[in-house]
């Protein structure tokens, strides 16, 4: 896959109103290029995951402004996030339910869940337990040393088998190399590689995404459309990167004012939890 510097500021590049224009390059001429295009982030969190504050529906909201057509909310190891955004979409954007599950070996991304697979248990468990559900299932960060990433691993690499994409371009990677080596690895396994935003908070939604050719907005419809991926990115600004800390504290805080409250109830659940939009 090479990388085209510029890319998005092609006439044909991105043809919706309002839709990502911002300077960034695309990766790999797609092998068909057939049906309708798709503007797709694969990869975004709500304030469901305890690293944002980012509310479903202001993620959807700013998606849907920006120009994406589909978005899969991953967030750690739960999907009513997901739930509340699909429930929140405006019209001309589909919300697909995803998690990012933490397993034994690493993070995993699953889209199209009805249910939460838990985390903790081995990878190749949660991907069967993905496929139980009809689930597609890909790589997140797979050479980000800094995360759980499965490829750091060389004992993981078989898993190349058993999934449908991995990111070879996650623009909240720190550091250099990772990228370009996810990108190595899915030219030498076949597989698609996807660009994603990972986004933590409001501003990074959708800085990097893919963009296919047909309906991804069912896992069938999904598997074909990735045969058509070209990626389209911009780097996360640094900002996003220091407000998962922050994040995190807070949800440390907002956890342990739950546990003390004498009135639970008067407190909501933690699904409810910085949502002033639910």
């Amino acid at each position: 896959m090479t990388r085209v510097p510029g890319a998005l500021d092609r006439p044909d590049a991105l043809d919706r109103p309002g839709a990502l224009d911002r300077p960034g390059a695309a990766v790999g001429p797609a092998d068909q290029v057939t049906g309708p295009r798709a503007i797709i982030d694969l990869h975004c969190h709500t304030n469901a995951s305890f690293d944002s504050l980012a509310s479903p529906a202001s993620v959807v909201r700013v998606a849907a402004a920006r120009g994406l057509t589909h978005l899969a909310i991953t967030d750690h190891d739960r999907i009513d996030g997901a739930l509340r955004a699909r429930d929140a979409a405006p019209a001309g954007l589909v919300v697909i339910v995803g998690e990012e599950i933490r397993t034994q070996e690493g993070d995993l991304i699953c889209v199209f869940l009805e249910r939460p697979i838990p985390s903790g248990s081995p990878v190749r468990e949660a991907i069967a337990a993905a496929r139980d559900q009809g689930a597609l299932v890909g790589i997140p960060h797979p050479f980000d040393q800094y995360r759980a990433s499965l490829l750091m691993n060389p004992d993981m690499e078989g898993l190349a088998e058993r999934v449908d994409w991995l990111e070879s371009w996650n623009a909240r990677l720190i550091g250099r190399g990772g990228n370009e080596r996810a990108a190595s690895f899915a030219r030498m396994y076949g597989l698609p590689g996807i660009a994603v935003s990972d986004a933590h908070a409001i501003l990074e939604v959708g800085v990097a995404h893919s963009v296919l050719h047909g309906d991804p907005s069912t896992p069938a419809g999904l598997r074909e459309a990735l045969r058509s991926v070209t990626h389209s990115f911009a780097g996360a600004p640094d900002v996003a990167h220091a407000q998962s800390p922050i994040a995190r504290f807070i949800d440390w805080a907002r956890r342990a004012h739950r546990t003390s409250a004498p009135e639970p109830s008067a407190i909501g659940s933690a699904a409810d939890r910085t949502d002033p939009e639910r």
